[in-house]
């Protein structure tokens, strides 16, 4: 099975704000989401008021496709005092959305609407295989007849805190993050907060790195699975040729990258490069694209392959002709947002060098 890598790029290197985007085709400054707070307008009111309601799988269901998403949804999301469970964004004929941030066991579901509580139990609590458990059921009542469909997977995987699977707890025991690149080097030439890093990095920072690049792989394992079993399903009912199928991520993460520990929220391409790899009808096998996308432009994308034109509102552009064969080698200028989550005074940060001089 072959598929078309792209160059994508995030709209926002962290959670809340880079999912909004991919559901509303929109730039940060434009969804408002800044943040992984509900002060930052992650799920709040307001965003679910005035953007949740034309975010993509409106569109798709107006044209007819029945929808299913199952994981991480927004980060404030199915919490009390944002709607709590009931709330099902609009759009979604089946939804499982998880109540909060990522999480692989102990958490809450909201199931169409109602309260689903899960525990510490493998494999019926294993938030990966909950969902390859429920898109099993969703595609087992899909066939050649019934219509189309839109499904989104939002697994916890490889996000913190990187629990695997019991099976896959010993695979990838000797494995340690890349030593290539900008790794534990000195960011002479960067701004400032990357110019405060130590250089190079303690033994035990090290460790600590390595230990997280191999949980994470070891979490992905179990994403490997359920992707492999949607493979099988569609193929089993003759669904694979008319099937698109894309890879992609909210967001990219530094292990040790300028001697950065571990996070996202840098505007380097360590944190704002994804992957993207699909595959379907008319996209011919085994190609590669030097195109750049971004994530806004998947919700275009999505509404373009039900058949619509690309909403107005949307910052974003369709990627169909690039699938297709059709390059766009024009340059593309792209932007990457990010205001943080806190106010805190930071002694020495340029950016609070009026309030320094005033005090």
């Amino acid at each position: 099975m072959s598929y078309r890598p792209l160059l994508q790029y995030v709209s926002a290197p962290l959670c809340c704000p880079s999912r909004s985007s991919i559901l509303t085709g929109k730039y940060v400054h434009n969804h408002g989401a800044v943040n992984n707070s509900v002060n930052g307008n992650c799920s709040s009111l307001n965003w679910q008021t005035n953007q949740e309601i034309k975010a993509f799988p409106v569109y798709l269901q107006s044209q007819g496709y029945t929808t299913f998403f199952a994981g991480k949804y927004l980060n404030q999301y199915g919490f009390p005092k944002v709607g709590g469970v009931r709330h099902v964004p609009p759009g979604w004929k089946w939804w499982m959305g998880l109540v909060g941030n990522s999480v692989y066991y102990d958490y809450i579901l909201s199931v169409n609407g109602s309260y689903e509580l899960h525990g510490h139990r493998y494999p019926q609590d294993y938030l990966t295989d909950v969902i390859n458990k429920r898109a099993s059921e969703f595609l087992n009542l899909q066939s050649v007849d019934s219509g189309p469909f839109f499904m989104m997977l939002s697994t916890p995987a490889c996000h913190f805190p990187f629990t695997a699977a019991p099976q896959y707890k010993q695979n990838y025991t000797s494995a340690v993050a890349p030593r290539n690149g900008s790794f534990n080097v000195h960011a002479k030439d960067k701004h400032w907060l990357l110019r405060q890093t130590v250089t190079p990095m303690p033994n035990k920072t090290l460790s600590f790195i390595d230990n997280t690049f191999k949980h994470r792989w070891q979490t992905l394992l179990s994403v490997d699975d359920m992707v492999e079993n949607v493979i099988n399903l569609l193929q089993e009912k003759g669904l694979i040729n008319n099937t698109y199928i894309i890879f992609s991520s909210d967001n990219g993460y530094h292990l040790g990258q300028f001697s950065l520990p571990n996070d996202k929220r840098q505007l380097y391409e360590f944190d704002v490069r994804v992957p993207l790899m699909i595959r379907g009808p008319g996209i011919k096998p085994g190609t590669y694209s030097e195109d750049i996308v971004m994530n806004i432009d998947l919700a275009p994308t999505f509404v373009n392959m039900s058949g619509l034109p690309v909403p107005p509102q949307m910052d974003g552009t369709t990627i169909l002709p690039i699938l297709h064969g059709v390059s766009n080698t024009s340059s593309r200028s792209i932007l990457v947002e990010h205001q943080g989550e806190h106010t805190k005074f930071v002694l020495g940060c340029p950016q609070y060098k009026n309030q320094r001089m005033a005090n």
